[in-house]
């Protein structure tokens, strides 16, 4: 009974780790104003701004909850926070998988 126990826990764990973390497809329709500053595939021009392709989804979402709550500082807090007011986490997770499953391009 205990194998039977620990094999169950042992699927449902691993089925539960396995979940993406969001939606890449929603991420890509929710960032619209992200673009204008990381580029429309997470790959910026701008060295003032991160590149946000091929980052860690849940870094991501930190990050942008970090921004929401007013834990980051910087000069451009004040803007991330406005861009991000009106999303919420599910939101927040759909961005950060779209930009996750982004390729990180090398500049030539």
């Amino acid at each position: 009974m205990l194998r039977y126990v620990l094999f169950t826990s042992l699927l449902l764990s691993s089925s539960i780790m396995a979940k993406p973390f969001g939606d890449a497809d929603k991420g890509k329709v929710k960032s619209p104003s992200c673009v204008y500053c990381h580029g429309a595939n997470g790959m910026t021009n701008n060295d003032a701004y991160p590149n946000l392709a091929g980052q860690n989804a849940k870094y991501l979402y930190d990050s942008m909850k970090a921004y929401q709550d007013g834990l980051r500082t910087g000069p451009l807090a004040e803007m991330m926070a406005a861009q991000l007011k009106v999303l919420n986490d599910d939101d927040l997770r759909d961005v950060a998988a779209f930009y996750a499953s982004q390729p990180v391009q090398i500049a030539k």
